[in-house]
């Protein structure tokens, strides 16, 4: 069984990055509708690039779900943390290295969500396979995702004006 959640966990890395580059694009791409805004980056803000990974790896995580049944009562938690720890990783790392550099670079912002996608779905594989989670456990951990999915809904037409709220080339807050 750890031979075929690992399988999942690292194809999960492939279709979070993949899925969340196509992401980046695809709010210009359709037209700047309204409903793509919800998974889209709706600009070049630090936290709309975080929805990037987390849409992808909530979808990811659903159709794990449905491939390994209910063999994990764990599996919300396990992927709650693992979500989480996505978008930490990449606010951390990006901040972090543009403190030294004083400017982004693309391709480092690129490996970065790479990274992040990888480090969450390691967690996640490690919290998996180590043992079953409370039910109550389980419950808060698909509570916690459906609060993080809200919030980025909601930051996205209502930002609050802070720093990683902020579009990196026009100033502006939220889909505008």
């Amino acid at each position: 069984m750890r031979k075929r959640v690992a399988a999942w966990e690292i194809a999960g890395v492939f279709w979070i990055f993949l899925a969340g580059s196509v992401l980046h694009f695809a709010y210009d791409w359709l037209g700047r509708a309204a409903p793509v805004s919800l998974v889209a980056a709706v600009n070049e803000s630090v936290w709309e690039h975080l929805k990037l990974a987390y849409w992808p790896a909530v979808a990811w995580a659903i159709a794990e779900r449905a491939a390994l049944g209910r063999q994990f009562k764990n599996l919300w938690a396990a992927k709650a943390v693992g979500i989480y720890l996505m978008p930490v990783t990449i606010a951390a790392l990006f901040y972090g290295y543009t403190g030294v550099l004083g400017r982004n670079v693309l391709w480092i912002d690129i490996s970065i969500f790479f990274v992040a996608a990888a480090a969450g779905q390691l967690a996640s594989y490690l919290l998996l396979t180590a043992r079953d989670a409370s039910r109550a456990l389980n419950h808060l951990g698909l509570l916690a995702l459906l609060l993080l999915g809200a919030a980025f809904m909601a930051f996205t037409f209502a930002p609050p004006h802070l720093p990683m709220f902020r579009d990196a080339v026009t100033g502006s807050y939220g889909i505008g």
